[in-house]
Formats: structure tokens, C-alpha cells, sequence
């Protein structure tokens, strides 16, 4: 379960050091994980490579003559990028990916149990005082929520 957020740095090359707390979960999968954009967000998805194939295949599966289906498979499997830890426990974020979230030097990992989100920390910083301004009255609470107690 990944959870927490935590301020990082991308160095000039676009290598992100990951967390040794959340390394420890990549372990399982020969230190491979996959990196794809959201496709609702500017930030990037961050699944272990064994969480990834599964979805994949949920996602291949989706039906090739329903557009919003297409698109998903386009966004989420086309940007899909494997990658692994060099000896230092840092990733090589590819540019294109880089370009997607607009990350620059700072960088906020967000825990999202299954997966992170990695996010520029302007962006990460606008979208959560924008968050925090939202009336919740024009929301449909999630069934499965509303009997959630916090």
C-alpha cells in the first residue's frame, strides 16, 4: 500500500530518487515498475510492474469500438514506459512523460494505495488549494462512502 506524500527533486538528467519505504514494494517485481500519464490529471502513474499487468489487461480488454475506450487504451497502455532503479534507487522519468506533468525540478509523490501519482510541486500545490475550495454540495457521494466513517 503506498500512501503518504513526500517533496522530492528532479535532477537535470530527469531522475527521480525514490523513497526507500516505497522502493521496498517495487522489490517484488526485480525493482521494475511501469510510469504512464494520468489521463484526467497532469501527473504521472506510478504501478508496480505485477499491479500494472493486470490492469493492462483489464484495459485491453475494454471494447475497440467505444471511443472513450480507445482513447484510454491510447493514453494509459501508448504512454506506458517500463522502467527500472539504477544503483542509487533512482528512475529516469522520459521526457515526453516529464512534458505531460510539467515537471521541473520539484516534485511531490502522492501515495494512492496501489499506485503513486507524481506530480509537479506547483501544479500539486494549485490543484489541492483548488481542491480545498470546492463545495462538496454539487457531488455525488460514492455509495460505498457514505457509510465511511473517518
Amino acid at each position: 500500500m503506498f500512501r503518504g506524500i513526500t517533496n522530492l527533486n528532479l535532477d537535470a538528467k530527469g531522475r527521480l530518487a525514490m523513497p526507500t519505504r516505497h522502493r521496498e514494494a517495487f522489490a517484488q517485481d526485480e525493482n521494475q515498475l511501469i510510469l504512464t500519464i494520468d489521463t484526467q490529471e497532469h501527473c504521472l502513474l506510478i504501478y508496480p510492474l505485477a499491479t500494472w499487468l493486470e490492469i493492462e489487461k483489464q484495459i485491453d480488454a475494454l471494447p475497440s469500438f467505444n471511443k472513450t475506450a480507445n482513447r484510454i487504451k491510447r493514453m494509459l497502455i501508448g504512454h506506458a514506459t517500463q522502467v527500472e532503479f539504477d544503483s542509487a534507487g533512482r528512475i529516469v522519468i522520459p521526457p515526453a512523460l516529464r512534458a505531460h506533468a510539467k515537471l521541473e525540478k520539484p516534485a511531490v509523490l502522492v501515495g494512492q494505495g496501489k499506485k503513486l501519482e507524481l506530480w509537479s510541486q506547483p501544479l500539486w500545490s494549485q490543484m489541492t488549494e483548488e481542491f480545498l475550495d470546492q463545495s462538496d454540495e454539487d457531488d455525488q457521494l460514492p455509495t460505498a462512502l457514505e457509510t465511511l466513517s473517518l
